[in-house]
């Protein structure tokens, strides 16, 4: 079995309605704030970000778009790119299963939204290649989940057939497609809730 992991979320902390509060108190103050507040900045990872993500647009075009979009400051948009990369924290709970299961004999890849500068500091800050033998971003091959074609160009870079690919992700619309595309799939909520899924199919020793 080859195992997929997406990174936001799953493998790096990103929850941006406490992301905002932090670094937005002025705008921010309550989780639900956050959490509104966070679907006019990311868009649902569509609009402006999404192209942002998909490699499309530069990250400098990306806050000028937000900021003439939503009436914020320029500035301030772009103390929000800029804090990203930061914030992309390793979960070590889920660095600890990716150790399990490579332990165990699995082949481990990722498959990630990314803006290109996000996905290149990632592969500056963290050994990805000892961890996976390959990898998507999507700012790299300028396609996006939950969009076929990335996961086309997946299976031809992992060099497997659909059904012989599991995909972890923490949003419902990506686990959806590759489900689709005849992936295994599950939706991640955290490290302990994905080990006891990875244990029921037999994937790792209890």
């Amino acid at each position: 079995m080859k195992i997929v992991f997406d990174f936001g979320g799953v493998l790096f902390r990103w929850h941006p309605a406490s992301f905002l509060a932090r670094l937005w108190p002025h705008r921010v103050e309550t989780l639900e704030q956050g959490a509104a507040v966070a679907a006019q900045f990311f868009q649902n990872y569509g609009g402006d970000w999404g192209l942002f993500d998909q490699g499309l647009i530069s990250a400098d075009e990306v806050v000028r778009r937000v900021a003439a979009r939503t009436g914020w400051p320029v500035g301030e948009v772009a103390a929000v790119v800029r804090a990203v990369p930061d914030e992309l924290m390793l979960i070590p709970a889920t660095a600890v299963l990716i150790r399990d299961l490579r332990a165990a004999g699995h082949t481990l890849h990722f498959l990630s939204n990314m803006p290109v500068p996000f996905a290149d500091h990632l592969a500056r800050s963290h050994p990805l290649h000892e961890w996976f033998e390959s990898g998507l971003f999507s700012g790299h091959v300028k396609q996006i989940k939950p969009g076929v074609e990335i996961f086309s160009l997946a299976e031809r870079r992992f060099g497997a057939k659909p059904e012989e690919l599991l995909f972890l992700d923490d949003h419902p619309a990506n686990v959806d497609a590759a489900l689709a595309r005849d992936w295994q799939a599950f939706l991640f909520t955290d490290a302990a809730s994905a080990r006891r899924e990875l244990v029921s199919r037999r994937l790792l020793n209890a």
